[in-house]
């Protein structure tokens, strides 16, 4: 009789169960539908406000671009870009030059000898710099090389700026490259006799270099782009480049789209479009060029 009263009472607390599950199962496909509309929603609008800003950039910089932009310098409101063109590829090509030998050789450390404290305290120094705005950055080099050093707007401080902005990205980046290296590969080396630095050197770091490349490449886009530390750092200059480290200023694109875009000159407006079209073509063609060393990486694998 007891058993017949069990078995009633489990029956009738079963539907009940498989209702309340199939209510909570409702409950949960509503909220991720809600959610992904909403994921679509802020997507959509984020891609029609990047579209419109780059469709305005490449209508406005096309019809401003003139054989005058690459063959004059900068005259007040008018004139070419051609210094600042100049001064834009030295900029970054100098703090890749100061940047990706540090960045390099701490991102190997860390992951060949991750588990060191020295390789927490890279990651954790790494961290904090790329959370710092690049405005600090760019006040840290006024006072210390500007103002303390007597340098003035010149390129070496800029350069050396920019080189910090871009360290940890470097870093971090060829950590990760470096983290994709089979294991099994280095014991082989390891078993052969290589000593930690020729297998870190020899054998881990040319396997990853696709990925270290991109790292430098995607580093050397975000130079470029780069305004607020220029500011303070390189100055601006409507001549070209004179070969001095200090005590000379540097003109440089972004510096063109800041201070020409609301100006009440033609002129200057067409130079701010034309600086920011050459300035999205560079960091476009960059990453397709970086995207491109990273598929062919994929592809040998």
């Amino acid at each position: 009789m007891s058993g017949a009263v069990a078995r009633g009472g489990m029956s009738a607390g079963s539907p009940a169960r498989e209702a309340a599950r199939l209510a909570r199962m409702r409950r949960r496909r509503a909220w991720s539908v809600a959610g992904w509309v909403l994921c679509g929603i802020g997507f959509g609008m984020l891609g029609l406000a990047m579209g419109w800003i780059l469709l305005m950039v490449l209508v406005r910089g096309i019809t401003a671009l003139t054989p005058t932009v690459f063959l004059e310098v900068t005259q007040g409101t008018g004139g070419g870009l051609l210094n600042a063109i100049e001064g834009t590829l030295v900029i970054g090509v100098g703090s890749m030059i100061l940047a990706v030998p540090f960045g390099v050789a701490a991102g190997l450390y860390a992951a060949q000898f991750s588990h060191t404290m020295f390789a927490r305290a890279i990651r954790f120094m790494a961290d904090v710099l790329v959370g710092v705005p690049s405005i600090v950055l760019g006040y840290f080099g006024y006072v210390t090389m500007v103002e303390g050093l007597g340098w003035k707007f010149s390129l070496a401080a800029a350069c050396i700026t920019i080189a910090i902005l871009c360290l940890p990205y470097i870093c971090r980046t060829t950590e990760l490259a470096l983290s994709q290296v089979p294991a099994a590969m280095q014991e082989a080396a390891f078993a052969l006799g290589a000593g930690e630095g020729l297998v870190a050197w020899r054998i881990a770091l040319p396997v990853a270099m696709p990925g270290v490349l991109t790292g430098i490449l995607l580093a050397f886009a975000i130079s470029v782009g780069e305004t607020a530390p220029l500011i303070y750092t390189a100055g601006w200059s409507s001549y070209m480049w004179n070969g001095a480290l200090v005590g000379s200023p540097v003109g440089y694109l972004t510096y063109a789209i800041w201070a020409f875009i609301n100006e009440p000159f033609a002129s200057a407006n067409a130079l701010a479009y034309a600086a920011a079209f050459l300035v999205t073509v560079i960091v476009l063609l960059i990453s397709v060029t970086a995207r491109l060393v990273l598929l062919r990486r994929e592809g040998a694998r």
